[in-house]
């Protein structure tokens, strides 16, 4: 069974940046599909980005486009999303999700595996 672990969640202000980590453990990440979604209290979970298993695919949401990069290193086996300019909406738990899935509606798509989530929290 793939389990994934995020980390780099935070406390950052207001324009400052973070990048998440998303690792797996005991097998590697490298035939997935990796996709970011977040839930901020009391919303509905949202997609964030997604990255084919290749890399050579990647999605964002409108509301992060320009400021996340998602990006994957196939020999380490995990996927990071490097986050600029961040603002107080973007305050959530950040969980990454595995899958054997496209990224054109990623949002929408099951996945088969979820990690326990790493916390961002943006305020000065």
């Amino acid at each position: 069974q793939l389990q994934l672990v995020e980390s780099g969640g935070g406390l950052v202000q207001p324009g400052g940046s973070l990048r998440l980590s998303c690792e797996a453990s005991a097998f590697t990440l490298a035939y997935y599909a990796i996709a970011w979604f977040r839930q901020a209290p009391g919303k509905e979970r949202e997609g964030v980005s997604c990255i084919s298993s290749t890399g050579g695919s990647t999605n964002y949401a409108d509301s992060v486009k320009g400021r996340f990069t998602i990006s994957r290193e196939i020999a380490k086996s995990t996927v990071d999303l490097e986050m600029n300019s961040l603002k107080s909406e973007d305050t959530a738990v950040y969980y990454c999700a595995a899958g054997d899935n496209p990224c054109s509606d990623f949002e929408v798509r099951p996945w088969d595996y979820w990690g326990q989530g790493t916390l961002v929290t943006v305020s000065s």
